[in-house]
């Protein structure tokens, strides 16, 4: 069993990957972006901060890899890793339930694809349509990422994913 927590910029290919690696394993995907928007959704006109929704959000989705982990399922957490305590709770979550804990950063490094991509996915009303380049940069520097003693795998998803899925496939079977 295995939790894979995935990383990188919105639309950078964390939801392209979390989408194959789970048609190919088997795995359950907890979607951020889907619990975020069913917040928003549910919420709207309700004055309810942003901030607050997101909060709200990551605690759903915890409750969620918690379960799934708990019931001997292989997890992937889509989201972009951008606190320090979302790798200490996979790190722990991993432990307790006898799951291995797998990190994997899409690391994309152009700036103006991926304003095109987020300007023309489809997409949430919770995630961004395009972003400054300073906050993409200052982003890309701030990722969280797992200890050094920790294996974790960087793939370059400005590459076809069929470049790299295998790579991906064997890093979580190890």
């Amino acid at each position: 069993m295995y939790f894979l927590q995935m990383s990188g910029f919105p639309g950078s290919g964390k939801s392209t990957l979390s989408r194959r690696i789970a048609a190919m394993t088997g795995a359950l995907i907890i979607d951020h972006d889907v619990s975020k928007t069913a917040l928003l959704k549910a919420s709207e006109g309700e004055g309810i901060e942003l901030r607050t929704l997101g909060r709200l959000s990551y605690t759903v989705d915890w409750a969620l890899v918690e379960f799934y982990l708990s019931q001997g399922y292989d997890v992937i957490f889509d989201s972009p890793c951008l606190y320090s305590e979302m790798i200490e709770n996979g790190m722990n979550l991993a432990e307790k339930y006898g799951a291995t804990y797998k990190y994997v950063e899409c690391l994309f490094h152009d700036f103006n694809e991926i304003n095109r991509r987020l300007r023309t996915r489809q997409r949430m009303i919770s995630q961004i349509t395009e972003t400054a380049e300073a906050d993409f940069i200052a982003a890309i520097q701030d990722s969280k990422r797992p200890p050094s003693h920790i294996k974790s795998l960087v793939v370059d998803s400005s590459q076809p994913l069929d470049s790299y899925i295998q790579d991906v496939l064997d890093y979580i079977r190890e």
